[in-house]
Parts: structure tokens; sequence; C-alpha cells
């Protein structure tokens, strides 16, 4: 069953406080019954003694009669001293005076006097009298020799030092439920303030809400970075210590130790929302976006999601060779239709020959390139990239060739479709582009699975490369001279899908011109192999 965080709040706070007040009352109690008891005792005690040293009171024993002395004097001091009982009695315990004068002449009862007449102490005791069990003084009296000649007994009945005690007790318990009433309200309050600052929200749906936010965090691929208003860390997910390569606990670090090229900060003072600015980080250029945490009017936090700028293009280029295989297999059948108008009016005008002799032509070169492709690549992906680059090559009047000894079976799963493509594109295209203004325009493919690694190879009548390889992969990096890389991402995004599947690239310049782009590719997946059963 859930219960309501309030109805906990108000119940253990007004258990707690019912549970100290009743612990603190009864410790109380005890410490006023046990005061009480002391004073009434003291009081007792000390009105005792005064009564046997006062003059009067040993001359009364020299008299025939000392009752008619000590009555009215012992009931004038139970009267001012507010005692239940003044009790004078002779050596034997005999009483001289009583509250109930028809006792007089009595013997005391209690069996409380031994300590008083024969030991000449005065002292503190509890006894049950004729009036009923009492807190006694008890103190002896002496004559002029020392002798003790007598004992006075005063007393309070304990039945009136209870009610006593139970009157402090009330006031005790109104204190308590005045305490418990206070307590009672403070704790509303208290449940209203807590659960206005958990936003009205149960602590189970807390943690659902807990749980869906870290599934969200696994699930989104961005980077997601949180920040308190002090520049700490306060969340990252995987994702984003992944592509940062951050390892270990970060939480409650200052982002510029983390991240000091990162521009997530500046939303923060400023407060503002913040689209698709870069941060450059090991290398490597990310775009991120900044949202501001406010809560009434203050700036508490920022949230920064990114994603790696280089992934996205590479995404952008991929699609941007599929719409160039699209166009390429479009211009190629214009091309298809120019000739067939072409061979039509050859037909309407009688010129057999010539006609025979164009579609000749087109067949042998259609014949010889399908065999090429067909006969020994078996890929369906790196056919359908071939047949659009051959299409663009034709168009642009470059010779594509396919060498002979080229033998490709369909490629392994971990070699994905996308970076194929990205890949392999990139590279013919670059090759037609470098070819298109020299004076020989040739491009030559070869590719092979023998061995372990697939191997494939473009080899280009160009201009060459220049020396410095290295920057023909640097994102940025342009040689319109040469039309190599015109748009200064295609070698690096292809540099990175390489080694993402394991691979390598090598760039070599021809002896007679122009070059040679080899890339090796693994047969069995670098992750696999690295996984140890």
């Amino acid at each position: 069953m859930k219960i309501a965080v309030r109805t906990k709040i108000i119940g253990l706070t007004l258990g707690l406080m019912t549970f100290v007040i009743l612990v603190l009352s009864s410790i109380f109690a005890f410490i006023e019954a046990a005061e009480i008891e002391e004073t009434i005792g003291d009081k007792a005690l000390s009105t005792a003694v005064l009564v046997a040293q006062t003059p009067l009171v040993v001359q009364a024993f020299e008299q025939d009669d000392p009752s008619e002395t000590l009555q009215p004097f012992a009931e004038q001091v139970r009267k001012q001293t507010g005692a239940d009982f003044v009790v004078i009695g002779n050596s034997e315990s005999i009483r001289y005076s009583h509250p109930e004068e028809r006792k007089i002449g009595k013997k005391m009862v209690g069996g409380d006097n031994d300590r008083a007449l024969v030991d000449g102490e005065s002292y503190i005791s509890k006894a049950t009298g004729s009036l009923g069990p009492s807190l006694r003084g008890k103190s002896p009296i002496l004559d002029d020799d020392g002798e003790i000649i007598g004992i006075v007994s005063v007393g309070f009945m304990i039945e009136d030092i209870r009610s006593l005690l139970f009157k402090k007790l009330g006031a005790i318990g109104l204190f308590a439920l005045v305490a418990l009433a206070l307590g009672f309200v403070g704790s509303i309050f208290l449940a209203k303030s807590i659960k206005r600052d958990m936003y009205d929200l149960e602590p189970y749906q807390i943690a659902a809400l807990y749980r869906e936010r870290m599934a969200i965090l696994q699930a989104i691929r961005e980077g997601i970075v949180a920040l308190d208003k002090n520049n700490r860390v306060t969340m990252l997910n995987d994702s984003a210590r992944q592509m940062l390569g951050i390892v270990g606990d970060i939480e409650g670090k200052p982002i510029n130790e983390v991240l000091p090229d990162a521009e997530m900060t500046s939303a923060l003072t400023s407060g503002k929302t913040e689209h698709n600015e870069e941060f450059y980080h090991n290398g490597l250029v990310f775009i991120v976006n900044c949202q501001p945490i406010v809560e009434n009017g203050s700036i508490e936090g920022v949230v920064a999601s990114f994603r790696d700028k280089t992934e996205m293009i590479q995404m952008a280029n991929t699609l941007s060779d599929i719409k160039r295989y699209t166009d390429d297999l479009r211009a190629q059948n214009h091309e298809f239709t120019n000739k067939l108008y072409v061979l039509s009016g050859y037909l309407q005008l009688g010129h057999y020959d010539k006609a025979i002799d164009l579609i000749q032509q087109e067949a042998g070169i259609h014949e010889k390139g399908s065999r090429m492709l067909f006969t020994h690549i078996h890929d369906p992906t790196v056919q359908a990239i071939l047949v659009g680059k051959m299409a663009k090559a034709s168009e642009k009047k470059i010779h594509f060739t396919i060498d002979e000894n080229s033998s490709l079976d369909p490629l392994p799963s971990h070699i994905g479709q996308a970076q194929l493509i990205s890949v392999l594109g990139n590279v013919i295209d670059n090759a037609i582009d470098a070819v298109i203004q020299s004076a020989k325009q040739e491009v030559r493919f070869f590719a092979t699975d023998i061995g372990h690694d697939i191997v494939f190879e473009v080899i280009d009548s160009g201009p060459g490369v220049p020396d410095n390889v290295e920057l023909l992969f640097r994102k940025g990096y342009t040689n319109k001279s040469t039309g190599q890389n015109e748009r200064g991402f295609g070698l690096a995004i292809v540099k990175q899908a390489v080694e993402e599947m394991g691979g390598m690239i090598e760039v070599v310049n021809r002896s007679n011109g122009g070059a040679v782009f080899t890339i090796f590719l693994p047969k069995k997946d670098a992750r696999e192999e690295s996984v140890i059963p």
C-alpha cells in the first residue's frame, strides 16, 4: 500500500514527539516526586527539631499535666506550617498532643520512634499512624541535662503529597498537550514545504521518474552533460563519456577541469539557450546545444547535449553520395536515350550499317563492363557503387576499368554499408576529379579478398598527391589545383571510417604519374577478437 508522503511526515513527527514527550514527562514526574517528597520531609524534620528545642516544650514536661500547655502549642504550630499533625509524646511514646484530642494519652502508632527515643537522632521516616500513611519528621526532646524526655513527630499525609504531585503532573500534561498540538501544526507545514520542494510528487513517483531518466540518458546517443550554478558537473551519460574519452568519477568537478575548451558555461551567465555551437576536444569537433535551468527567475544550472561533427558530416556525405548515384544513373539513362534517338535516326535514314556498328560498339562496352563487374565482384553494395561511378566516368568521358585480376566475395557483416559507400565513393570521386584536367584520363579499380584482409585499390592517371600525404587526411584541407578532396572533409572521413572498421589506408604516387589509394579492411571484426572468452 502506497502511503502519501504528507501522511508519513505527519505520522512520524507526531509519533516521535509523543514518544519524546512521554519520556520527558516521566522523567520530570519522577524528579518532581522526589523533590516534593524531599522538600516536605525536610519541612517536617525542621519543624520537629524546632518544636523539640523550644523552651516552652521542655518546661511543659515538668508540669503535672503537660497536655494543657503542649496541645495548644502543637495545634498552633500545625496550622502555621500546614502539617497534618504535630504530635508530642513522652519517653514512653504517650501522646501529650494530637489533632484529635481524644487520642491524647494514648501511645503513638507507627513503631518508628526508637531512633529518636533510644539513639537521640533526628530523622525522616515513612509509617502508618493513627491518621494513615504519612511522611514524618521526628526529633527527641532533651532536658537541661541532655536526657531524652520525649519526642516530637511532625507529619504530612502521603495522600496529600500525592495530590500535590498530581497537580504538578496536570500542569506538565497540559504543557505536553500544547507542545503536541504545536508539533502537529508544525508537521503539517513541514509536510507542505517538503511536498512543494518535491513539486507535489510522491516518493514512488520520483523513483519512477528517476528510472525513466536513467533509461532515457542511456538510450540517447548524444552526449549529455549537466552543470550546477557553480559550473560543477552533476551528471554525465555514457555516450558523453565515450565521445569525450572520460574515465572515472568526475561528478562534482568543475567543467573547466574536465573540458577546458567547452563553451557550456556561457549559458549560465547569459541565461539564453545556445544552439549549434562548436568546441574542440582531443582533436575532434563537437556541435553543442545548451539549455539553462531556470527556477523562480534564477539560473540553477545548464544541460548541454553534443554530437561529433565528423559523424554528422559523414552522414550528410553518405546521403550526398547516394543522391549522386541516383543522378549518375539518371545521366546514364539520359545518355542511352540520346543514343537510342541516334539509332532511330540511322534506321529511318536507311544507314543500317552505321546503326549496326553503333549497336555492336555499345553492346561490346556494356558486355565487357558487366562481365568484369558481375563475374569478379559478388558483393551487391560494391557492385552498386561501381555501377554508379562507371556511369559518372562515362558521362565525363573518363575511361573507368575494373582490373581483370579482381576477385571479391560478399563482404562480412561488420563492414557497414554506409561506411563502405563513404570510403569507396570518396576515393573514386577523388580519382575521377584528379584526372579531369589530365591528358590521359584513366581510373582503374582493383579488389581482392585473398588472405586475411580485403583490399581495395584505386589508381588514377592524375598529377599525384602532395609529398606530405598526411595533409590529405586533415579536416578542412583541400587541393583544388588537382581536384583532390575539394570539400576538405572527404578523405578525413574516409580515414576515420576505415579506422573504425579496424583497417588502414595507404597513398603513394606512381612513377609514371598519378596516385594509388590502397585500403585494407580486416575480414574479422577486431572488436570480437579482443573479447577474452
